[in-house]
């Protein structure tokens, strides 16, 4: 299968063909052609399943150079998946004589608006779209396609309302295209009353999508979080570690603490400016500084292509967080591993998301005082977790 065979225009191909992208992924394949038929789809992908081109590369085929812009909208939850976007498409989009703008907070408005309202396709956060919207910049009277992307944690960031008065100001006759990582409960609910008709697609990774994963629980006291984390990081085996915590005050902590013990790291969260969270993913992209410590909101706008491993230095909130930040690593073919520390207040809850998983006979391994580690929450559980490792397919 190739993207020509899936009916995308030979300039568009060509554009791909020239990053080394001549196949496509299978959510590509099961969503391009519909998307070029005219219809709204509803998709269900997880994050690095290449669901930006299966939405992106047949937009560029349906938009055409004479239209009134903007003409296309794509709604994204976070500054770092809008600037990911258009830069995926900006070379498809010009292969086409289009052009793509991206709208989001923290850089100046006037500028912004003005290549928003030039722009064929804008890629924009909800909060600062809205923004525009009321200062009269452009109008969306015009919009023919609209996607919505990571609709799932949109909604978890609260920003349902601003996306309901969004979606209200396109017309009614628009092409939607709906991408989130659940289509149940919320989303599901929301992604029925924002399209007509809708195909609806369920990508779940095969076992050839994915590499092996080794999921390895730490069990540990509070205090010994950060030498833990220290151990890891100095394994030299190991490339781009993405580790995660719950605040935004945690990650600059965190980053403060392992500098001071000579290893390298960047932090990345909400209360960055787009200057510092553009520098930090750059650096962590390029191999400059291979580990780079986020929260969960600020994570889901990061695409880097061979993280080595996650660990969860904060334990995860639930079941779908950890899918979430585990399944960042292992991607494409290649091994990964995710790493999770427990102290002793979260030892039931973390035995619930594992179990959950089917993952319960790796953290019970795991426990101290089980295969003859000692029986104590102890250093000794640092560098090893006190249980075998087993690798197993995300």
């Amino acid at each position: 299968m190739s993207f020509a065979d899936l009916g995308v225009s030979r300039p568009v191909a060509g554009a791909l063909a020239k990053r080394g992208i001549t196949a496509p992924f299978a959510v590509q394949e099961l969503v391009i052609a519909d998307v070029l038929d005219g219809r709204d789809v509803l998709v269900q992908s997880p994050t690095g399943s290449g669901k930006t081109l299966a939405f992106g590369a047949p937009l560029a085929d349906l938009i055409e150079a004479g239209d009134r812009r903007p003409a296309a909208l794509i709604l994204a939850p976070t500054r770092e998946l809008a600037l990911q976007i258009v830069d995926e498409l900006r070379d498809l989009a010009a292969a086409r004589a289009l052009s793509v703008a991206p709208v989001y907070g923290g850089v100046g408005l006037e500028e912004q608006a003005k290549r928003a309202a030039r722009a064929h396709i804008v890629v924009a956060t909800p909060g600062r779209l809205e923004d525009l919207l009321q200062r009269r910049a452009f109008t969306l009277d015009h919009v023919r396609v609209l996607v919505i992307d990571e609709a799932d944690r949109m909604l978890d960031m609260g920003f349902k309302p601003a996306v309901d008065r969004i979606v209200a100001r396109t017309p009614r006759d628009r092409q939607t295209l709906f991408f989130s990582a659940t289509l149940e409960a919320a989303a599901g609910k929301v992604a029925r009353a924002y399209t007509r008709d809708a195909r609806r697609h369920v990508h779940e990774p095969t076992i050839e999508d994915a590499g092996e994963v080794e999921h390895r629980f730490v069990h540990l006291e509070h205090a010994d979080k950060v030498g833990a984390l220290v151990t890891e990081l100095r394994d030299g085996e190991h490339g781009r570690t993405l580790v995660f915590v719950r605040t935004k005050r945690g990650a600059d902590r965190l980053v403060k603490r392992l500098q001071q013990r000579g290893v390298a790291s960047v932090a990345m969260h909400g209360n960055k400016s787009q200057g510092q969270r553009q520098r930090a993913l750059a650096s962590f992209a390029s191999g400059k500084i291979d580990t780079l410590v986020a929260t969960d909101v600020a994570a889901r706008g990061i695409d880097v292509e061979e993280i080595a491993r996650v660990i969860n230095f904060d334990a995860p909130g639930d079941r779908d967080a950890y899918v979430h930040r585990v399944g960042r690593s292992g991607r494409a073919g290649r091994d990964g591993a995710g790493i999770s520390f427990v102290i002793p207040d979260q030892d039931a809850e973390m035995r619930r998301i594992a179990a959950g998983l089917g993952l319960a006979s790796e953290f019970d391994r795991a426990r101290p005082g089980r295969n003859g580690a000692p029986g104590s929450h102890g250093r000794a559980h640092e560098r090893g977790g006190g249980g075998r490792r087993r690798r197993r397919r995300r």
